[in-house]
């Protein structure tokens, strides 16, 4: 009653929103001349862009009917990605077995889950089980020849789940190994030292494409008459061998970053090398490092599109394909967006999780 009196009235709630979006704009968009006219420009920009984007994509654009002949208008023709989408992420996998892939990818989701999630007990098993026991169970869903399961050669798998499998393989093979080869590089054995260092140096200063031409066409003549490796499981050799060094230059960094005193007081409490560097420096390292690891794991998925240059084809090397189909000549430009923007919501769901595991760990300090 006192504030109606003194004539002092409480903001409306219609009346704070806009005042709340004033500030944020001032604070965050025109707090300089420069933040302005950079603000300005954008807008200009996005202006420009966005309109006619809008209309192809979106307004124009067609996505019902099964041919090109849908197809009439000046849109895109979303229609091309429709029918081909099946292709686009189980590659040429029999049609009638695709259930083996999703039931492959959910057992990934319900081994990753338990491992991703905060304050889960007992979570190295979990790691185990991942890392070990749903990479048998995979192999055998998706090769074949047990239980009763058809028999599907690598030759015809592809799309997506190509990607996928080559990120996971590469990843789990290649950050043990770049965690051995760290901590080599950092031993005062000189032999053990100087072998870590000439691998990690070796193998980046190769290109990727080079060591997967290597890998088709090099290593086969070395091997005994009548004796044949797959050629996916070459090509994912080479990944694990080549992404291993960029893992151990990355975990290096990480150990650096750990203090000294910390290994002095374990050592004085008696712990023998390997509980010091198992329980006491290596999870703090691991702490340090996600920012690398997730930067090295977006790359290593995006690097995979290499895969089709020795004949196994992603999910680019299957739109490459598809675009080669006389029935639908002349839509790359739908074909290579829909792949951009697969590949780009993979790879942001996989920052936006490093960066929640680094606010996360970032609490826990």
């Amino acid at each position: 009653m006192s504030d109606l009196v003194a004539g002092r009235h409480e903001p409306t709630q219609g009346g704070v929103f806009p005042q709340r979006a004033i500030d944020w704009a001032r604070r965050n968009l025109f707090s300089s001349v420069f933040n302005s006219l950079l603000t300005i420009t954008v807008l200009v920009l996005a202006g420009l862009i966005l309109p006619p984007l809008f209309r192809w994509a979106v307004s124009h654009a067609t996505i019902s009917g099964t041919s090109r002949a849908a197809c009439t208008g000046d849109g895109a023709c979303w229609t091309f990605i429709r029918v081909r989408l099946p292709l686009f992420f189980y590659g040429n996998y029999p049609s009638d077995q695709h259930w083996r892939i999703d039931l492959a990818f959910a057992l990934l989701v319900a081994f990753c889950i338990p491992v991703l999630r905060d304050g889960v007990r007992h979570r190295w098993l979990w790691v185990l089980l991942l890392l070990v026991v749903f990479p048998v169970l995979a192999a055998g869903l998706l090769w074949g020849g047990v239980f009763g399961l058809t028999y599907v050669d690598t030759s015809l798998w592809g799309g997506l789940m190509l990607d996928v499998i080559a990120s996971f393989i590469t990843v789990a093979g290649s950050l043990p190994l770049g965690i051995l080869l760290a901590f080599g590089r950092r031993s005062q054995l000189p032999v053990v030292r100087s072998l870590s260092i000439g691998y990690i140096e070796l193998w980046r200063g190769v290109p990727l494409l080079t060591v997967l031409f290597m890998s088709a066409v090099v290593v086969p003549l070395f091997l005994p008459n009548g004796v044949t490796i797959d050629r996916l499981l070459r090509a994912l050799a080479a990944l694990v061998l080549f992404n291993a060094a960029y893992m151990a230059e990355v975990v290096r960094g990480g150990l650096q970053g750990v203090q000294p005193g910390q290994e002095e007081a374990a050592h004085s409490l008696g712990l023998r090398w390997w509980q010091v560097q198992a329980f006491i420096v290596l999870p703090q390292a691991l702490r340090i490092i996600v920012p690398g690891i997730i930067n090295t794991v977006v790359d290593l998925f995006k690097d995979t599109t290499l895969l089709t240059i020795i004949g196994l084809f992603d999910l680019l090397g299957m739109v490459e394909q598809a675009l080669k189909d006389p029935a639908w000549l002349g839509f790359a430009t739908e074909g290579y967006v829909f792949s951009a923007m697969v590949f780009f919501v993979c790879c942001y769901a996989m920052s936006a999780y490093g960066r929640n595991m680094e606010r996360r760990l970032a609490k826990g300090q």
